[in-house]
């Protein structure tokens, strides 16, 4: 079978990592339960930042963001080598600008993620995600977006929706909020 996977927020919490950044970088003390709570994907507004500010602030600390120490969800290496492991594929297809794709790639390498180079998908829009999904003819994808997942809920692809706060209204979608749990449902299942 074939897996595909977004990258953050998805394997990765990018978006707590930048939170904890933008506190230390605009010397505030924004609360971890402000940053549960938000319900949009952008997190500038908790620190008083227009969508404009907040842009500029996210492009200007992507280096930091992308290669510091963003944490990996726990389970989420053990469950894609689990599929390796099983004689499923495993893609990744993310919307992480192009300048950035090989480097994320090495790094996903680095954090132990199952990474076949013709494999890795990077430096799209989000309808651009969808068009790779739907040609590589996943049979299972996973993202955070609801953007995203949206447009995929009444395709032939088998979507979840990693947990996050902005996309707890998607009522209809199969959640992912503990990786362990998700691979032992889809190994059992797939047996």
């Amino acid at each position: 079978m074939k897996f595909g996977f977004d990258i953050d927020d998805t394997l990765i919490n990018l978006r707590e990592h930048a939170f904890h950044l933008y506190n230390k970088k605009l010397k505030q003390t924004v609360e971890l339960d402000v940053f549960q709570n938000i319900s949009r994907v952008e997190i500038h507004e908790a620190f008083g930042l227009t969508d404009d500010e907040g842009k500029e602030m996210w492009n200007s600390s992507l280096e930091e963001i992308y290669y510091t120490s963003c944490p990996i969800f726990p389970g989420a290496v053990k469950a894609l080598q689990a599929l390796v492991n099983a004689g499923h594929e495993v893609y990744y297809i993310t919307a992480r600008p192009k300048e950035h794709g090989e480097r994320t790639k090495a790094w996903m390498k680095q954090q132990g993620f199952p990474v076949d180079d013709k494999r890795f998908f990077y430096g799209m829009q989000d309808e651009e995600k969808l068009d790779i999904i739907k040609e590589l003819e996943l049979d299972y994808y996973v993202d955070d977006k609801p953007a995203v997942l949206d447009t995929l809920v009444n395709g032939s692809t088998k979507v979840y929706v990693k947990d996050q706060s902005y996309n707890r209204h998607l009522q209809d979608i199969p959640r992912i909020v503990d990786w362990t749990a998700f691979i032992n449902t889809i190994l059992n299942n797939n047996e």
